[in-house]
């Protein structure tokens, strides 16, 4: 199965890995946009409660320091995160030790953990993922295998228009510096119709679509009525 990672993002990742917790680091947009995104998604397919994804399985693909991947495990989930930068996975199992969260953690790719660990999960997440890899069709492909009949995928990413090149990559990465420069590419960003296509072709329907807009100046993250910049898609597979 190919692989569909990115070196040159691969390698930039690794440079950044020590600081996914630092929430006034590089990564301080995805700390704030990690607590929106969950709260977002547990409202529209948790079920209810203290622990609403109690016994359900949840992998979460591209996890980083694992922000997304604790916040499910504290959900109920059983949970584990795939990432192809070792440095960030030894962050992330650093992290889920010292607090307490059980979160099993895998350096390898998705198409790795398929041929690995074919069983299905309930819930597949990939935030802020299919920007960054190298043949987003292979990837997806991969990733619909890993989600169960009735299950849902979960991506989080930003629209390929100009509007969103300006902002999103060239004001945040050299205006502003909320990112570090480098972190997107404009050609691999990806129209939600793309993406809505791509996953019907793997069986998914029953799309819900939000956007999402993060404020660099008070820092706070809201629902959008439009998709022009950051988007959210959860579908549901038949």
């Amino acid at each position: 199965m190919p692989k569909t990672v990115d070196a040159i993002d691969q390698r930039q990742f690794e440079q950044w890995a020590d600081a996914w917790w630092d929430p006034d680091g590089p990564f301080m947009p995805l700390h704030r946009l990690n607590e929106f995104r969950c709260a977002w998604l547990l409202d529209r397919i948790g079920g209810g409660g203290e622990l609403p994804l109690k016994g359900r399985r949840v992998l979460d693909v591209g996890c980083g320091g694992g922000l997304a991947s604790e916040a499910m495990a504290r959900a109920g989930a059983t949970v584990v995160g795939l990432d192809v930068t070792a440095r960030s996975i030894e962050v992330a199992r650093h992290h889920a030790q010292h607090s307490g969260v059980d979160v099993t953690y895998f350096c390898c790719t998705v198409e790795a953990h398929l041929d690995a660990n074919p069983v299905p999960y309930d819930l597949v997440l990939n935030l802020e993922v299919v920007e960054h890899v190298s043949d987003l069709s292979a990837f997806l492909s991969a990733c619909a295998k890993l989600t169960r009949s009735r299950g849902h995928q979960v991506i989080a990413t930003i629209n390929r228009n100009p509007i969103a090149g300006l902002t999103t990559i060239w004001a945040a990465e050299n205006l502003l510096d909320i990112l570090p420069k480098g972190t997107h590419q404009y050609s691999k960003l990806v129209k939600p119709r793309e993406l809505k296509q791509l996953l019907a072709r793997d069986g998914f329907d029953d799309f819900i679509q939000a956007g999402v807009f993060y404020n660099p100046f008070t820092k706070t993250v809201k629902q959008s009525w439009h998709s022009l910049m950051n988007y959210l898609v959860v579908a549901q597979r038949a």
